[in-house]
């Protein structure tokens, strides 16, 4: 999740902090926050960004720090471009878009149409735009690779550019990446090639989708399928499902697992590997999405947040191990029994 806390797109302390103690969190792969591929793709001044030697330089230096720290784990990155969602204040100052005379930047998106009716319409991008954004996030990959990163995530959801380009409710363009189908994924699609020619093969590249925008006319889960299909064919390794984000207008039946049916729907309708997300939050409920065959990993957020050591608590619940920091054997209660397990030789 979005920490709001870089300077200039540089990864800082908080989150050396931050990342430190997920690491140790016992999970099979930590993701960081959505990063941006420009500058002005950020969805605020404080957002990460991996668009410049700086950035690439701080979050190397940062994760490799917390790393050193920590059991060995994967790291995977998400790399996002915010659209027409950009130059917003975060979200403890009320998220609104900052005006350029504040210090804000013009944000730029498929067409000319703002997210809410009260603001500023974003740039439309052209030619020479569209060929920008999506050399950035070939290059971007790059940088991730040199920085140690193990796996990345195309944020092609919750309104953001991506998103928009697949939407017809923020994508009305009439050339060659807008109105149908195929016109709309086009752009997505170029980009997701891009990167996957950026990104080394037999390292994984996933993509998180909006299933379904929750408005009549936008999205829908079974376009979310169709390009599901052509992104395995074009060697994707997951699809993270989760919905929303393009519209003010959503209409969301919010509720324990509430978005698990788009992860299921694709897996069983484009052979894809799946993502489940959206209030996950216990072990049984985690267990269940995986034995049940709704998805092939289960992904949490804000429960980690809240909770770094969900997974300690999880094994010993469904009577699994973790390995721990050898720092931290003493700490499991009596009735956590035998959560702990012993460390092979060579893991730190």
């Amino acid at each position: 999740m979005c920490q709001y806390s870089a300077v200039d797109g540089c990864a800082t302390d908080w989150h050396l902090v931050h990342w430190g103690q997920l690491l140790m969190s016992g999970a099979g792969l930590f993701t960081i926050e959505a990063t941006a591929v420009t500058a002005d793709g950020r969805i605020t001044p404080a957002c990460l960004g991996l668009y410049d030697d700086a950035c690439e330089s701080a979050l190397t230096r940062t994760l490799d720090r917390a790393r050193r720290q920590s059991p060995p784990i994967a790291v995977a990155l998400q790399l996002a471009h915010a659209g027409r969602k950009g130059s917003s204040s975060v979200p403890w100052e009320g998220g609104q878009l900052i005006p350029l005379r504040d210090g804000g930047w013009t944000p730029v998106a498929p067409s000319a149409i703002p997210h809410a009716a009260h603001e500023p319409p974003p740039a439309a991008l052209d030619a020479h735009g569209l060929a920008t954004v999506r050399d950035a996030f070939a290059d971007s990959a790059r940088r991730a690779r040199r920085a140690g990163i193990d796996a990345l995530e195309l944020h092609m959801a919750h309104g953001y550019l991506l998103h928009e380009f697949l939407s017809p409710i923020s994508n009305a363009r009439t050339d060659a990446y807008g109105g149908s189908f195929d016109r709309r994924i086009a752009f997505p699609l170029e980009v997701f090639d891009a990167v996957r020619t950026a990104w080394p093969a037999g390292y994984p590249l996933g993509v998180r989708l909006s299933c379904t925008d929750w408005v009549d006319g936008g999205w829908t889960l079974d376009e979310s399928i169709e390009l599901a299909r052509r992104l395995v064919a074009r060697g994707c390794d997951w699809i993270d499902a989760s919905s929303g984000g393009v519209s003010p207008a959503q209409k969301i039946p919010i509720g324990p697992g509430y978005q698990v049916p788009f992860a299921r729907a694709i897996r069983q309708q484009s052979g894809a590997r799946t993502m489940a997300v959206g209030l996950v939050s216990t072990p049984d409920q985690a267990q269940a999405i995986i034995a049940s065959g709704d998805a092939d990993l289960v992904a949490m957020a804000r429960a980690f947040l809240w909770d770094p050591r969900w997974v300690w608590h999880a094994a010993a619940t469904l009577g699994a191990a973790v390995v721990p920091p050898p720092q931290y054997l003493r700490s499991a209660p009596r009735e956590a029994g035998g959560v702990f397990g012993v460390a092979k030789a060579g893991q730190r």
